[in-house]
This record gives C-alpha cells, structure tokens and sequence, in this order.
C-alpha cells in the first residue's frame, strides 16, 4: 500500500489553508482590494459634528454667533382726539364762540337752517368775524334742534319729535369739514332730558360734537309747549351732565361744550345746585330778547358767572336796535359764546 496521493491532498489544503489566512489579515489590515473606501458623507451625521464644511464664521470647535435680533418698533402712541386746530378745551387759546342757532331743513326756528350745511359755514364766518379780539379767536359753532318741541302729543304723548338723522349727520361731517364746533340741542317736550340725550350718543360720541339743554321747553305733565314757560330741576341736569362726562372719558375725547339756555330765574330751579362736571366746558347761555337795556337786565337776573362761563344771544327779528360785538365785549360778567337766532 502506497502514501503518495494522500501526503499531495495533504500540502494542497495546507496551501489552501494558508492563502486564506493570508486574505483575512489583509481585509482586517485595510479592507478588500475590491470594496469602496470609507467615505464620511456616506455616514449618518452625528448630534456633536456639523454636516457641512466649516466657513471663516464658523468652526466646529467655535459656534457661529446667532445674528443679532431685528429690533421691533413700538406701536405708535394712539392719536388723540382733539377740537378744531388740534386744542383739547373749548375755550382753549382764548376762543370766542359764536353760533348759528336752528333746525334743518328750515329757518322758522333760527338762522342756521335757512341754509343747508354746506352753505352756512360762510355766512356764520361772515357773522363771527367782527367778535375777533387779539389773542381771542373766533370759534363757529352750529346750535342744531334735534329733537323739537311739538304742540301735539305725537305717536308717543311727549309733545317732541327727532329730526331725521341723515339730517344730523350730514351737520356732523360739515362741521368737522369746516372747523366747527356742533351743538346738538334738546327741547324735550314731556320726556326727561337725560331719555333724548341718550337717543343721540351716536353723535355726542365725536370728539367735537356737544349738548345743550333748552329748559324752555322741558314739559311737566299737563302741560303743553308754547302755552307754558317750561323748566328743569337741577337734579336732572346733574343726571346729564354725570352721564355725558362719563361718555366723555370712556370715549377719551376732548372737553364737550355743554350749555344751559335760561332767561328766568325759575327755567332752572335749584340752580346754585348744578355741578361742573369733569371734561364738559359748562356755559349758562342767557337768550331773552327786547331791547338793549331789557337785554342787560335779563343778564344780570340770571347770569351765574361763578358757576359757568357765560353766553348771550342775539335775535335777527325780535331784538329792538340789536347789540353789535363792541356791546357785547363789554357786558359784565364777561360772555364767551354769542349765538344768533
């Protein structure tokens, strides 16, 4: 029996088995001759390392500096109400008032509506004009009726109607249009002034729109306007004024003129009662009409200076030998708001 073949098979695997332990080192050592090198990009990117290549700015060791923020502006200060020609009280600067008094759409009840809105602003300038004193400027106002006494009842028995509000707002737009001051005037028949003021809230709301109340023709129960003198407890007017003060200051507007007409001492009982109120300019407007010295003796009856700045009117029709601005400028207590009628 002969050992030849098997000592040959014997050194080939021996061969083979040393050229395999020859590959495995090198694939350990280096990887195989055939396979891809290793590449970084191809590597998911880890939480510690940046996944592009540093720039001059940024490095890995140092962080780029985050850009400063974009400063934000504050909102601008909201724009406050004012009167014409930016002041923030009615009588503010020395100003003079002078005023159309009426209805529109009629000049039955005063000058101011013999025209429409568009045309009175020249002819109230015209009449302001001449009461312009150095260091006092004119002021115009229109003194508009809302609501008007009636003779009747009416639908709701208080012997007074409202005018159509598309009437009144095309005065509020004149007004701020030219300048002017508007007063929005109540006669109230038998309602309460504070029940017909509250009606118009929508106006008053303006920063240069005010009230007056017109006690003439504030009605107790029985009686009818025209027949009677009418006349208004001090107590309501204090109700008006606590109201529209307060409108005044949740609105943040402008000082709001607000006049009481009287021309006898009984028109407002309890007079010495009525408060100033906060954020209204309170004027006593004295409208008795005759003659000049019936005028002056009306005035000094009823004027309450220490109390309200004072007003005066002057009747196109009814006064004898009607008082000009140099009369006027002298009256004592010294007036400050001119109304024609």
């Amino acid at each position: 029996m002969t050992a030849g073949p098997d000592r040959s098979r014997l050194v080939l695997l021996l061969v083979a088995a040393l050229m395999l332990g020859l590959i495995g080192v090198a694939w350990a050592a280096g990887g195989s001759p055939d396979g891809p090198a290793s590449d970084p990009a191809n590597e998911p990117a880890s939480d510690a390392e940046p996944t592009t290549a540093p720039t001059p700015s940024s490095t890995p060791d140092t962080p780029a500096p985050s850009a400063p923020a974009t400063p934000v502006a504050p909102p601008p200060p909201a724009t406050a109400a004012t009167l014409p020609g930016g002041r923030t009280r009615v009588f503010g600067g020395g100003h003079f008032l002078v005023a159309y008094y009426g209805t529109a759409g009629t000049g039955s009840l005063g000058v101011l509506g013999e025209t429409g809105p568009d045309q009175a602003i020249r002819r109230l300038r015209r009449a302001a004009r001449p009461f312009a004193r150095p260091g006092r400027p004119v002021q115009p106002v229109y003194e508009l009726i809302v609501t008007v006494a009636d003779g009747g009842p009416g639908p709701d028995g208080d012997f007074s109607h409202d005018i159509d509000r598309a009437a009144v707002r095309s005065y509020v737009r004149a007004a701020h249009r030219d300048g002017a001051l508007l007063l929005l005037d109540l006669q109230p028949g038998r309602s309460d002034f504070l029940t017909v003021a509250k009606r118009w809230e929508w106006a008053l709301r303006q920063p240069h729109v005010g009230l007056a109340l017109d006690p003439e023709w504030r009605m107790k129960r029985r009686e009818r306007p025209g027949q009677v003198i009418g006349s208004v407890r001090a107590r309501e007017v204090n109700r008006v004024s606590a109201w529209l003060s307060q409108l005044t200051a949740t609105h943040q507007l402008p000082e709001k003129l607000f006049v009481l007409h009287q021309f006898r001492t009984s028109m407002i009982e309890d007079v010495r009662r009525v408060r100033p109120r906060a954020g209204l300019a309170m004027v006593q407007h004295v409208d008795g009409f005759g003659t000049r010295t019936q005028k002056r003796a009306t005035y000094g009856a009823v004027a309450r200076p220490s109390q309200f700045s004072m007003g005066f009117k002057l009747f196109y029709d009814e006064d004898v030998n009607r008082m000009g601005p140099r009369e006027v400028h002298r009256l004592r207590p010294r007036v400050r708001f001119i109304s024609f009628q």
